[in-house]
Parts: structure tokens; sequence; C-alpha cells
């Protein structure tokens, strides 16, 4: 329990805020060296896929022994000036794999952001209809309320104004 809370701890540290606060420096500097900023972009891409994985295969493998330990050093193995782990990841594995299926890739997310937009116009107007139907079910309330009134009540307001 204590193991597990120090390691998310240091990977907080040493695998998200420890290389934020290394890529902010490369960014502010006046004239930013490309190799720099390049090594950056393609640890956080490493980093957001890593990501994505554990959040799908967690449950299959966060039960191993050192699990929180392994993923530190291997965030640690990817930003570690004498490793340079993100060039190799990146340009071994990460980099072949997204060009042969780039094109598989963009034509899936299209379909994914047409499908999303169907959905929402779906939903908006499910909502605008729902909407319509409450306010106009109110205005009948409303009106059949004021015309039930008793003769009496609309005579003594008739006197108050």
């Amino acid at each position: 329990m204590m193991g597990s809370f120090l390691s998310r701890a240091l990977l907080l540290v040493f695998g998200y805020a420890y290389p934020a606060y290394e890529c902010f420096k490369t960014v502010e500097k006046n004239k930013p060296e490309i190799e720099q900023l390049l090594f950056w972009c393609q640890y956080w891409i490493i980093v957001a896929m890593l990501t994505v994985f554990e959040r799908v295969g967690d449950t299959f493998i966060s039960w191993l022994p050192l699990y929180s330990e392994a993923k530190l050093a291997i965030f640690i193995y990817l930003w570690h000036p004498k490793t340079k782990g993100t060039s190799y990841v990146y340009n071994s594995f990460f980099r072949p794999y997204v060009a042969k299926h780039e094109g598989e890739i963009d034509h899936t997310l299209l379909e994914l952001r047409v499908k999303a937009w169907d959905i929402a116009i779906l939903y908006w107007q499910k909502a605008v209809s729902f909407g319509q139907t409450r306010f106009f079910e109110l205005l009948q309330y409303v009106s059949s309320q004021s015309a039930s009134r008793p003769k009496s009540d609309k005579a003594s307001i008739d006197k108050e104004k």
C-alpha cells in the first residue's frame, strides 16, 4: 500500500512534473533548439499513448508485482539524457506503426467525427423537442389555472387594480 502510494507520487514527479518543467524550459528559450523540442514532443506523444493503453490494460496487468515501479522506470528511461529512450521508442516502434496505418487512422477518425456530430445533432433535436413540449404544457397548465379561478377572486383582483 505504501509502496504503491510512493510509486505513484514518484511517477507524478518524474513522469509528468519534471518532464513538463524541462519542456517548459526548452520552449521558453530565446531560440529553442529544434532537437530538444522534437525530443519533448515525441516524449509527450509516447506518454499520451502509454496513458491510453494503461487505461485499457491497467485492470489486466496492474496486479503484477512491481507494476508501479516498472512504470516509473519506463518513464525515467524515456526522458533520461543517458538513455534517450524517447528517440528509440518513437523511431523504432511508434513512427513506423503510425506511418503504416496513417490512412486508416485518419479515415477512422473522420468517421468517428461524423458519427459524433450526427449523435450531437440528434440529441440537440430531442432536447429542443422535449423543451418545447414541456413549455407548452406549462402554458396550458397556467392558462387552465387562470380559467378555473372563481369569479369572486377575479372580481377582487379587478377591484385591487
